[in-house]
């Protein structure tokens, strides 16, 4: 169970914008944890917003005491400590809520699944343009963090949306990015 917090605060920075500066920091936490190999250590993000749709300045990382000992004992933020500050490791307060934050991935791209449906059954484009009309594609509009894939050194963008709150804490692990189906998180 989380019973630990460490806030990381973006500091403003006129050279890059928070998106740029979230992304290389999520990028490096997900590699700390993958160097790490835990599955004990979640992610949220206290000033997580629809209106406007934002992730906020702070990401806080939930874990043990130990699992957080551990990450921090590690240089997992060099090249971003003139860019954050990092808090101290606190306990979770009592009367925090729990919540869910979940990874939601979207097929954006009409031409994407038609290409992807001309390869699994052979048709041409036209065949599959009747097939897969233009509306097919949805525009997202959850707060996101944009991440390049270490494997396939693509940029995509990790969607993330809040679920509702909980009135006890759930158990569970974390994956490679701090996110989990079915553990919640303290939110304060």
């Amino acid at each position: 169970m989380s019973a630990h917090y460490i806030d990381v605060r973006l500091l403003p920075d006129p050279e890059f914008s928070q998106a740029h500066l979230l992304g290389a920091l999520y990028a490096k936490f997900h590699r700390a944890l993958v160097g790490l190999g835990t599955h004990e250590i979640g992610v949220s993000f206290p000033q997580y917003s629809m209106q406007p749709r934002t992730l906020g300045q702070i990401m806080r990382l939930h874990g043990g005491d130990g699992a957080l000992s551990a990450l921090l004992s590690t240089d997992w933020l060099r090249g971003m400590r003139d860019h954050v500050e990092l808090g101290v490791l606190s306990a979770v307060p009592q009367a925090a809520q729990h919540r869910r934050l979940l990874r939601r991935q979207f097929k954006t791209s009409a031409d994407r699944l038609r290409h992807r449906r001309m390869r699994r059954k052979g048709e041409t484009y036209e065949q599959a343009t009747q097939a897969i009309p233009d509306s097919v594609g949805r525009q997202p509009d959850l707060p996101y963090v944009q991440l390049r894939s270490a494997s396939t050194g693509q940029r995509f963008c990790l969607f993330l949306a809040l679920g509702d709150p909980e009135l006890q804490p759930v158990a569970g692990v974390f994956n490679a990015y701090g996110l989990s189906s079915t553990a919640t998180l303290p939110w304060f």
